[in-house]
């Protein structure tokens, strides 16, 4: 059993050591290469990827050619495309390691099974959606309300482990802002 895992879960929900096993059951532990993708656009998503080790940028290319970064996941953290995965539809985005990294995968056919066998688990997934979707109109709220520079700042404070693992030019495009008032912002 992942202990990591374990306690994740227990973090949300209440669930006996038996009821965890029949979790992780249904899991597959998987490794991928730095720069290898999970996903890429055209292709459809058919699971939901719990973070080991290592981590993971989810993008999009717009219609520019540039990268645009909505997500990170880092370990401990679940990551998918919730728009292909839910709608069985071709992705737009891709996932993609920026580290060696281990995950664990949990396939939507094996979750639909265990929503059935054990329904708690859908109540986990109910909260994490929910925390997800919350983290997502914060971040909105914030690029409309904050200046580059507390909105850099409050991000940093918010997540100090991405401060030195993510690269300047990735925090930029996730944050809306440029590689160079980044560092104007790290200079001060």
């Amino acid at each position: 059993m992942n202990a990591n895992l374990t306690r994740y879960l227990r973090n949300y929900i209440d669930i006996s050591d038996d009821e965890v096993e029949l979790f992780q059951a249904a899991l597959k532990t998987k490794t991928i290469q730095k720069k290898d993708y999970l996903l890429k656009e055209g292709k459809t998503c058919t699971a939901r990827y719990f973070i080991t080790k290592g981590y993971f940028r989810h993008f999009y290319i717009d219609t520019k050619g540039n990268e645009q970064i909505v997500h990170f996941g880092i370990e401990n953290w679940w990551i998918t495309d919730y728009a292909s995965l839910v709608n069985t539809t071709p992705s737009k985005m891709y996932i993609q390691a920026m580290e060696d990294a281990e995950y664990l995968e949990l396939s939507q056919d094996a979750l639909e099974a265990l929503y059935i066998k054990l329904p708690k688990i859908e109540r986990f997934f109910r909260i994490i959606m929910e925390k997800t979707y919350i983290a997502s109109q914060q971040r909105i709220e914030y690029m409309f309300s904050l200046s580059g520079k507390q909105l850099y700042e409050t991000f940093i404070l918010a997540n100090p482990e991405f401060a030195n693992r993510v690269p300047q030019y990735m925090l930029a495009s996730y944050l809306g802002l440029t590689p160079e008032f980044i560092s104007k912002i790290k200079s001060k």
